[in-house]
């Protein structure tokens, strides 16, 4: 397919870029000691962007003939035309820029297509029996393997010409219990890049199903916690929904230019001087993070940005048209979601970047405090607010772990809560691998860090 597009883009007068993607799709679901699902999707087609008279033109088609491309090429090209002369607003040429040229195939990618489906199912029903069985307090469980195996190529007629194979399998469980009316409940959840044994060989895939049902019981006799502001310990899952949600939405350079709350600060402190936060297109101190890339949609090769430098804020997220505007070199942050989406800026991995302390020496510190863990949902926005669930809260009282509480809200602002920051663990987790970002399309990310000791506002009941 590349050396069709590269054909394509070969004869073409103006800036052209093309984009065939290929995804399929496998899940399989089961509750109760049954399957309730099991379903295949397969979705393949070329993207096409032109940029004529400073206007973007888009089409796609999943007509893979030459003849097929050649008319969604036509119809891009005359959709910016239109858009050049109805828009009064121009994009400036894109700038020449390092761009991919090479063929990646990602970790076990061939291996895990070829492993039986039956074998997958045989898992999802063993870990649902397991956690069902775990307590007799546990009344449902719940279990569920995907895979996406995505295929890409990438051809622009500035030079970029690249494609890979990546698989993203993922897990998630869930636990039931009740008690006088009132259901809790434990989830886990875990997702990679890579294959089988990445995937269950990771931290939070060991003994998933007991520890999912052992969270649910705990919380059948848990109180809740007493609202106010607290010293707390945030877990790397909940380090990574906050470095992600209330932070890195913020600095997507295309939200910069529509005014969130990061805008015109390059430059300023942001957070405590223990704070470095990065997002990176690598694995960087783990291996299996599910937002790796090679290379962007729009040909960037990966990298790893700095977006906070031990409390300054020094950079954006960009792809060509904004690090342009910006008058600085692309991140390597465009991305799409499938070949009928317009790459928009997303991010890949996002973290903090772990400390010296251990946790153990993190929590001897807290005189009174919770450790939190198990991120639930929330919300954030473009001027840093944030409200997140967590499964539940340890207490902290004179340095040693204590009682366990349920349904706690953490809510705050990012950069005032970042300035709070005392203390960054050296252990180090990516644990959002398994969850979906959405920015009008979605995107498979990752984000984690280490245990990150700070003040924040929590809810719950008196």
């Amino acid at each position: 397919m590349k050396e069709l597009l590269q054909s394509i883009v070969a004869a073409h007068p103006g800036f052209l870029e093309l984009r065939y993607h290929r995804r399929v799709q496998n899940s399989f679901f089961a509750q109760k000691g049954r399957v309730e699902d099991a379903s295949s999707r397969t979705r393949a087609g070329v993207g096409v962007r032109a940029l004529v008279d400073g206007a973007w033109g888009f089409s796609s088609t999943s007509d893979l003939s030459r003849d097929g491309i050649d008319r969604a090429v036509d119809r891009a090209v005359t959709a910016a035309r239109d858009l050049a002369r109805a828009d009064g607003r121009k994009i400036a040429p894109l700038p020449p820029t390092t761009l991919a040229r090479a063929n990646h195939v990602g970790d076990d990618f061939d291996t895990l297509l070829a492993q039986p489906l039956g074998d997958k199912l045989s898992r999802v029903m063993d870990l649902e029996r397991a956690t069902r069985e775990s307590s007799s307090r546990i009344h449902t469980a719940s279990s569920m393997y995907a895979e996406i195996f995505e295929e890409k190529s990438i051809v622009t007629t500035d030079g970029a010409a690249a494609s890979y194979r990546i698989v993203r399998p993922e897990l998630r469980v869930a636990a039931f219990a009740e008690k006088d009316g009132a259901q809790v409940v434990g989830r886990n959840s875990v997702g990679v890049q890579g294959g089988w044994n990445c995937l269950f060989n990771h931290q939070t895939a060991q003994g998933i199903a007991e520890r999912t049902a052992k969270q649910a019981v705990d919380q059948l006799d848990a109180p809740h916690v007493p609202g106010g502001v607290k010293t707390v310990i945030l877990a790397p899952s909940i380090v990574g929904l906050l470095s992600h949600e209330a932070i890195g939405h913020t600095v997507e350079a295309d939200f910069v230019l529509a005014g969130s709350v990061a805008a015109g600060k390059i430059g300023r402190m942001v957070a405590s001087e223990h704070v470095t936060l990065c997002d990176s297109a690598n694995s960087e101190y783990e291996s299996g993070a599910c937002g790796t890339l090679p290379f962007d949609d729009e040909g960037v090769p990966a990298q790893r940005t700095t977006i906070i430098q031990n409390g300054r804020l020094v950079s954006y997220l960009h792809n060509r048209e904004t690090a342009a505007e910006f008058g600085v070199a692309p991140t390597g942050n465009a991305r799409a979601w499938e070949y009928s989406d317009e790459p928009l800026v997303r991010m890949r991995n996002t973290y903090i970047e772990p400390g010296t302390m251990s946790l153990d020496e993190m929590i001897a510190g807290v005189e009174d405090g919770y450790l939190l863990d198990n991120p639930g949902s929330g919300q954030a926005d473009a001027t840093g607010e944030f409200m997140f669930g967590a499964g539940y809260a340890i207490e902290i009282k004179h340095g040693r772990l204590g009682r366990i509480f349920r349904e706690v809200t953490i809510s705050g602002v990012a950069f005032e809560m970042l300035r709070t920051v005392d203390a960054v663990s050296r252990e180090f987790r990516w644990d959002l691998g398994s969850g979906y970002c959405g920015k009008w399309q979605p995107a498979k990310v990752d984000a984690g860090g280490p245990y990150l000791r700070c003040q924040v506002m929590l809810g719950g009941r008196q």
